[in-house]
């Protein structure tokens, strides 16, 4: 940097994670996981003013589609805890809808996999 008119100062453009959060804790994480899935609800559109525009920006993101809480964050670029923090609260104000992530299969019982793969077997050696 060798002139005045290159050098600009850099603005302020962090506001803390308190602030954005309004101090509220963090959800349960039966309540909120890492892979809970979110979406923005029907009725979005009448969306009040009074939403923060870190709100009114998961709501943009979430009015794609299904994303798990941490492809919101990546997308938002916010701290993961404060996106769980605020998708609580936009869920609670019936601004998203959440589902719960899908619950893991049962394993299969060795001996029917072994009674296909010996039907297999013999059907095509």
């Amino acid at each position: 940097m060798t002139g005045q008119e290159e050098w600009q100062p850099e603005g302020a453009e962090l506001v803390r994670p308190y602030v954005i959060t309004k101090g509220r804790g963090l959800p349960q994480e039966e309540q909120l996981s890492l892979i809970t899935l979110v979406t923005a609800a029907e009725d979005h559109a009448q969306r009040p003013t009074r939403l923060s525009p870190e709100e009114q920006s998961l709501l943009d993101v979430c009015s794609a589609g299904y994303l798990s809480v941490a492809e919101v964050a990546g997308h938002t670029r916010l701290p993961l805890g404060v996106v769980r923090i605020l998708l609580a609260s936009l869920s609670e104000g019936g601004y998203l809808i959440t589902r719960p992530p899908v619950q893991r299969a049962p394993l299969a019982e060795r001996q029917i996999l072994e009674e296909v793969l010996n039907g297999l077997r013999a059907k095509f050696g």
